[in-house]
């Protein structure tokens, strides 16, 4: 995958990502609703839209970073979408003006930044457009290393009559890198969708908001807000700017 970059992901799965990742969790919308307190919202990596518009809909001035412009198009063919302003770039920078009451990046895309250098000056950049009682909500996994055998998984995502669907990874311990290829196989043609994503543990992340001066506020194992336990297998966590 060495021709991969920032919005290569965006740009070969824009055509089948709301068909896989159509379904949004309410609890998730009704959580930053009321984070936001009125006040603007910022969407790294924002996407289709999936998360932003049904947030916009209770009455959020959302905005958006995105690196694919095929992603974009899809989010601003959608009722409501072209009412959302997105700037084009790589989130790392949030390259956007003022300050947010609410910046969030939610389902791992903060891992899309690929090394430790891109990922604590996101924070840094974040903590720069956050009011003074702002929130940085990230959604991510907790890595399971276990999963690979000898570098490497396989996993079987659905078989039909006409289709075989895998997700095939590597990792690369020394990097915290994971590259992956969603694979669907038809009677017609093959198809790959990758993907390379740049994990980092809770602490890891913590200690990147400690050097952007930012603080964690709660963390939790669910938008239903369930305690973070040491069998969590992702975690919503809430940074303000540090006192």
């Amino acid at each position: 995958m060495a021709d991969y970059s920032e919005n290569t992901y965006g740009e070969r799965i824009a055509g089948v990502y709301d068909l896989w990742y159509s379904e949004v969790d309410k609890a998730a919308i009704d959580v930053l609703f009321k984070l936001s307190r009125g006040g603007r919202v910022l969407e790294l990596g924002i996407g289709t839209g999936r998360i932003a518009l049904p947030l916009s809909r209770t009455g959020v001035a959302v905005e958006g970073i995105d690196a694919s412009e095929a992603m974009v198009a899809r989010l601003h063919s959608k009722p409501g979408g072209k009412n959302i302003p997105v700037s084009m770039g790589n989130f790392a920078e949030v390259a956007v003006e003022g300050e947010y009451s609410l910046i969030y990046v939610v389902f791992n895309t903060f891992f899309a930044l690929l090394t430790q250098g891109e990922q604590v000056r996101c924070f840094q950049k974040v903590a720069r457009h956050l009011t003074s009682d702002g929130a940085f909500v990230i959604e991510a996994f907790v890595p399971d290393l276990t999963r690979f055998t000898g570098g490497q998984a396989t996993r079987t995502v659905k078989i039909d009559d006409h289709c075989v669907q895998m997700d095939v990874s590597q990792l690369e311990l020394d990097k915290q890198l994971i590259s992956s290829q969603h694979v669907v196989f038809t009677r017609q043609e093959t198809q790959f969708y990758p993907v390379k994503l740049r994990y980092a543990w809770p602490s890891e992340m913590d200690l990147m908001a400690k050097l952007s001066r930012l603080k964690l506020k709660e963390r939790w194992s669910d938008w239903k807000k369930s305690p973070f336990t040491a069998t969590s297998g992702k975690h919503i966590s809430i940074y303000e700017r540090g006192r």
